[in-house]
């Protein structure tokens, strides 16, 4: 039986992989799941203690492999230097915390929606409609993120017909 991982319990990979070991006891080990991925153990140890960053293709196959959709967000987010500039990061969320925030998200496009109409009446961008534009600015970027959770939570849940409750 594999010993729970100390070093990198808090690692995203490490944490995708031991979740996915529920479904298969092959990636409950670092050498069960280099076997099964196709990745060797020693790079996949790196990766899971965070000395080592994986190639997106390993990335790929683990968020197949592992069911863990969110780990392309995460390393495109959080390790990839163009992802980093242009990325926002996503969490995957259970269904009834996205319903909440999606809802609050439509709520607040209905003002974005007027807030823009407003700055854009006279063709000039005041000081104050400079304050404004970053303001829409940032709760689109809090849709965009929604948007993002969404797409993940979808990814995990919905493939091929199959009902997950």
């Amino acid at each position: 039986m594999p010993k729970k991982p100390t070093k990198a319990c808090d690692n995203e990979f490490c944490k995708a992989r031991l979740a996915a070991s529920s479904c298969n006891d092959h990636l409950a080990s670092r050498e069960g799941a280099s076997e099964e991925l196709g990745i060797d153990r020693t790079r996949l140890a790196r990766i899971e203690l965070g000395s080592l960053n994986p190639y997106p293709e390993e990335v790929l196959i683990m968020a197949d492999y592992y069911d863990a959709p969110e780990l392309a967000n995460h390393y495109c987010s959080q390790m990839c230097p163009l992802g980093k500039k242009t990325v926002l990061p996503a969490e995957m969320q259970n269904l009834d915390r996205l319903t909440i925030r999606i809802i609050s998200a439509l709520t607040e496009a209905g003002d974005i929606k007027n807030a823009i109409l407003e700055i854009a009446a006279d063709g000039v961008i005041s000081t104050d409609e400079r304050i404004k534009a970053r303001e829409i600015c940032a709760a689109l970027e809090r849709i965009a993120i929604t948007a993002q959770e969404m797409r993940i939570w979808a990814a995990k849940n919905l493939k091929g017909g199959e009902s997950h409750e």
